[in-house]
């Protein structure tokens, strides 16, 4: 029974993994047919996650201990941190492309959570997790400043670090929540950001162009029904279910398919040409994720 469940924890996690890596692409077409900006985007997927998912609980009733978390400054700080997350990982994508975008931005988020919990929660990182934080150091220096082909951009690279920051914002105030007993469980946590992160996001995705100009209407609103559908309202479901029963090794290297697959798409599909540096660079940055997952897991035993 315990394998049964922990292999469709695995498979979540794939499913969840292969969906987020096709979701920088998605939006790359967008901005190719459509005039909208990274802002407007951010906030047409948080809020269309936001509407699916409260129509799916309609479907299945949330269980009774199923609360908003008790500390309004968790959800403040959880919204926020998931619009930052997306809106400057879509900047990203869209200055310096989908490969190095998501590279950087799922490299570099890691290492700002262990080093934001070690600095605000007390976490010890122990000798393996400050070697896998060097390493992944190192090779975030490889891609950046070894890349003489250009196809890093400097300004597409700090939206991807923004991004990352985002992310790690969020999962350490996570960890905060719960160790103080103000956390939630996951989908209702899920759909507090989403709604606060639209909210948020509204008034600048208003400034930037809400409504797409383009000649293709057809093909952004499709576009755009995937995101908020197939890389949102399904693929976030999907991977709670599966963090909640795989251990953080395991699942920081089945999360390594949405970069791989990221930069599949990027080379085969949108023409992305990679350098030595970017994929020398990207493995050793890869791998130190690996092993910063499981020096995680070892402190754990």
């Amino acid at each position: 029974m315990r394998d049964n469940v922990i292999s469709r924890g695995l498979a979540c996690l794939a499913l969840a993994g292969a969906a987020w890596g096709t979701t920088g692409a998605a939006v790359d077409l967008i901005y190719r047919s459509s005039q909208l900006g990274p802002v407007s985007v951010s906030f047409w997927r948080q809020l269309s996650g936001l509407v699916l998912l409260l129509a799916a609980r309609r479907l299945r009733p949330a269980p009774r201990t199923a609360a908003a978390p008790r500390r309004p400054l968790v959800l403040l700080g959880t919204g926020l941190g998931l619009a930052v997350f997306q809106t400057a990982y879509f900047g990203a994508v869209r200055e310096t492309g989908l490969a190095v975008g998501t590279i950087i931005t799922l490299g570099a988020g890691p290492v700002f959570t262990a080093a934001g919990g070690r600095l605000l929660l007390g976490e010890r990182l122990g000798r393996g997790g400050i070697l896998a934080v060097g390493g992944a150091m190192a090779g975030l220096s490889v891609l950046l400043l070894g890349d003489g082909g250009g196809t890093v951009q400097p300004v597409g690279a700090a939206w991807a670090l923004v991004s990352a920051a985002g992310y790690a914002a969020a999962t350490v105030l996570a960890r905060w929540a719960g160790r103080r007993g103000a956390g939630a469980e996951p989908y209702v946590l899920t759909v507090w950001a989403f709604g606060i992160g639209a909210v948020l996001l509204m008034p600048f995705a208003w400034a930037e162009g809400l409504l797409p100009h383009t000649a293709h209407p057809g093909r952004v609103l499709l576009l755009m029904s995937y995101v908020g559908v197939v890389t949102t309202a399904l693929a976030y479901p999907l991977y709670f279910a599966g963090a909640a029963v795989v251990r953080a090794a395991t699942t920081s290297v089945v999360m390594l398919i949405e970069p791989v697959s990221a930069t599949v798409l990027a080379v085969s599909v949108l023409g992305e040409r990679l350098t030595v540096a970017t994929v020398s660079g990207t493995v050793v940055l890869l791998g130190a994720v690996v092993s910063l997952g499981v020096a995680e897991a070892r402190r754990r035993m």
